[in-house]
């Protein structure tokens, strides 16, 4: 298993219990295919740099997990279905 580093932007209009619901979600999708989730880090809402989807401000979410390389596609097919994640970049730790 590999070391991944997954940052990603969701709606800033979601409430607390939405936002545990999602990151609950991803972490479910690491556990499942036998990846372990080792840090959850939520940044909260910060502006970005330009907008996404008409929106100027985000809720960042960090984790830190350890999966298998071939589980890093199916991840990143996940989050792009998953409506509330309006960004997201998956990478290699080193």
């Amino acid at each position: 298993m590999r070391e991944y580093e997954l940052v990603f932007i969701v709606h800033p209009d979601l409430d607390e219990t939405a936002l545990k619901d999602v990151v609950e979600k991803v972490s479910g999708w690491i556990t499942e295919a036998g990846g372990v989730v080792s840090k959850v880090d939520l940044w909260g809402k910060r502006k970005m740099a330009y907008s996404i989807r008409k929106q100027k401000e985000g809720q960042y979410v960090l984790f830190k997990t350890q999966m298998e390389p071939t589980f890093g596609a199916i991840l990143e097919r996940n989050l792009r279905f998953l409506e509330p994640v309006m960004r997201f970049l998956l990478t290699s730790v080193e």
